[in-house]
């Protein structure tokens, strides 16, 4: 139903104006995250290193590690194999995009969005 107010027509023409802006949006958006940048930061708390993964699960082979106190960037999380309690693993921009259990990584600043 299209509104017959003047008021009406003007919230309509916002509302459009806005989903038109965040849908030409969406792309730019979705190609930062994989365009190299990685906005969040973690400190690796794991005392013997942590391991990095070429996917988000222990099955996945090991590609390399980071020692105990690195700073690391974070892409973004996904739910995946549960470690000691934590289902959660970080995409991490390392210029390979490898994956490490959340588990043994404390967020600086605020967590990660989903992927």
């Amino acid at each position: 139903m299209f509104p017959k107010s003047k008021s009406g027509k003007l919230t309509l023409c916002v509302l459009t104006g806005a989903l038109t802006t965040a849908v030409a949006a969406g792309p730019a958006l979705a190609a930062d995250s994989g365009g190299g940048h990685a906005p969040y930061k973690g400190r690796v708390i794991a005392k013997t290193g942590l391991l990095v993964r070429s996917g988000p699960s222990t099955h996945h082979r090991v590609v390399g590690s980071n020692p105990y106190g690195k700073i690391v960037h974070i892409v973004c999380k996904v739910n995946g194999e549960n470690v000691n309690g934590n289902p959660r693993w970080y995409k991490l921009s390392d210029g390979k995009y490898t994956w490490s259990s959340a588990r043994y990584i404390v967020n600086i600043g605020k967590a990660p969005r989903w992927c």
